[in-house]
């Protein structure tokens, strides 16, 4: 039976202490943990839903302990059709498959379902992956939807207040529409990511998403980077990161507009 959770330090389950210490996936380290690979503070632990606390015991693979790793943080332009995993099931190429193969293990801050594009940030430090996901961190993201037709000022504001969904009512949201020709393009800035969120506000107020593209995380902008290219950002940039939205917002939007579509 797995331990159940204590109050302490930073505890997670053991498969993704493993992930989070830079070692590889969360499926690889359920893996290795299954097969006696994994030892905690000298004892080999072979359940991979233990709780552990990586600020007060030791953990080994194979008798080493991981060493510490310069922070790498890079951006990646996810096109469409391509998987935010390290292994499909389907056999559907993958994000790690676009990096570049001399890298540490890095593991993605966020997701983006298969059918959406734009920024998407890797990183081997959990501390900030943590940061960039939490919803309690508030981190605004941007996108730019395009909708199978103009929305109606109605639409606009339910989006706004927030919608009603089996999960639970979403978090109030800036939304604008950018253009409505050649197609309909509302730029929204959400401060949570449920899984297919956007689809679904949208679905539910009658409008089906043709296009989604993620422009900015916090005030790190997608900017010119290729699709399926990615780069290591600088420190300034990762700064960036957890920033909230600039004054030059409306610019922001109008250029990455021009860029995107």
């Amino acid at each position: 039976m797995p331990r159940r959770r204590q109050s302490g330090g930073r505890r997670v389950q053991l498969h993704r202490a493993l992930s989070k210490l830079g070692w590889g996936s969360r499926t690889q380290a359920w893996e290795w943990i299954r097969s006696g690979e994994v030892c905690v503070d000298g004892r080999v632990v072979t359940d991979p839903l233990t709780w552990v606390d990586l600020d007060q015991q030791q953990i080994r693979r194979r008798g080493e302990a991981k060493r510490l790793l310069a922070p790498v943080v890079l951006a990646l332009h996810k096109p469409r059709g391509i998987v935010t995993t390290r292994k499909d099931e389907r056999g559907r190429r993958t994000v790690y498959e676009l990096l570049p193969t001399d890298l540490p293990w890095v593991f993605p801050a966020g997701r983006l379902d298969a059918e959406s594009e734009g920024l998407l940030i890797f990183a081997n430090d959990a501390a900030l992956a943590v940061r960039l996901t939490d919803p309690e961190q508030h981190l605004p993201k941007t996108y730019h939807v395009t909708l199978d037709r103009s929305p109606e000022r109605a639409a606009l504001q339910q989006i706004r207040r927030g919608i009603e969904l089996p999960d639970g009512r979403t978090r109030p949201v800036k939304a604008r529409l950018l253009a409505e020709q050649p197609s309909a393009i509302v730029a929204m800035v959400l401060t949570e990511g449920r899984n297919r969120q956007i689809r679904r506000m949208w679905w539910r107020v009658g409008y089906r998403v043709r296009r989604l593209v993620r422009v900015a995380i916090g005030g790190l902008e997608l900017g010119d980077l290729p699709a399926g290219k990615s780069r290591l950002l600088t420190e300034q940039e990762v700064g960036r990161l957890l920033e909230g939205r600039s004054k030059r917002e409306s610019r922001v939007e109008a250029r990455s507009t021009r860029r995107v579509h």
